[in-house]
């Protein structure tokens, strides 16, 4: 499932967030790369001791984990500490598979069941830049205004176009889902929409409570844990 979630970050903390990523340090994106992926990333990325990363991630995950369309989507069970991530003129990452099994040592990785994109400036501040995801209906190409999100497999081909002018500011994590079947995750997603807007506007209904303890049983019988 390929879904953008609107408005994850607010315009007041886009602003902080901008404002910290001008002042700081940016290494090599190869740096985070392994195999393939090392071979046709071409960024720079905030390292992993920089300073800043502690305030970023309260103001970006912190909100995005919190998210309710977020957490219908992706039924989170681990997420990845982010990459920030800038892309200036030139730079481009070809095609490529996340790696499934992330994390830096034995008792802290996680597997990626879905990859999510947070774009941190908007769409006007560069040309190209689009995030290209392979899909079995073709490819798309998202490139999103500022606080917008959007998540899709890990196991999905993807590519960022090349910069061809500006600056691209984007935060990047992966999350392991209590469901790891993207079709089953699709298909709870969809019934868990349902069941919020039966409990809206019938929450004493019969038809509510089958479909609240559907989706709930559906989640006790796929959930890997």
């Amino acid at each position: 499932m390929l879904l953008v979630i609107p408005d994850v970050l607010s315009q007041t903390k886009l602003t902080e967030i901008q404002s910290i990523l001008q002042q700081a340090s940016f290494v090599d994106g190869r740096l985070s790369a392994g195999g393939h992926a090392a071979r046709v990333k071409h960024n720079q990325e905030l390292p992993p001791q920089a300073e800043q990363l502690q305030r970023l991630n309260q103001l970006v995950m912190n909100t995005l984990v919190q998210h309710p369309q977020f957490q219908q989507a992706a039924l989170p069970h681990r997420i990845a500490s982010p990459f920030y991530a800038r892309y200036g003129q030139g730079q481009t990452y070809g095609d490529h598979i996340d790696d499934p099994i992330m994390g830096p040592a034995p008792g802290q990785r996680y597997r990626s069941d879905i990859s999510c994109t947070v774009f941190l400036n908007p769409p006007n501040a560069y040309e190209g830049g689009e995030l290209v995801i392979h899909t079995t209906f073709g490819s798309q190409r998202v490139k999103l205004p500022a606080g917008h999100a959007v998540i899709y497999p890990s196991s999905s081909l993807h590519q960022v176009s090349e910069i061809t002018s500006g600056e691209r500011l984007v935060a990047v994590t992966w999350i392991q889902s209590l469901v790891r079947d993207a079709a089953r995750r699709e298909l709870l997603y969809e019934l868990s929409r349902a069941r919020t807007t039966l409990m809206q506007t019938q929450p004493d209904a019969e038809v509510t409570a089958q479909v609240d303890h559907s989706y709930v049983n559906l989640v006790r019988m796929w959930s890997d844990i």
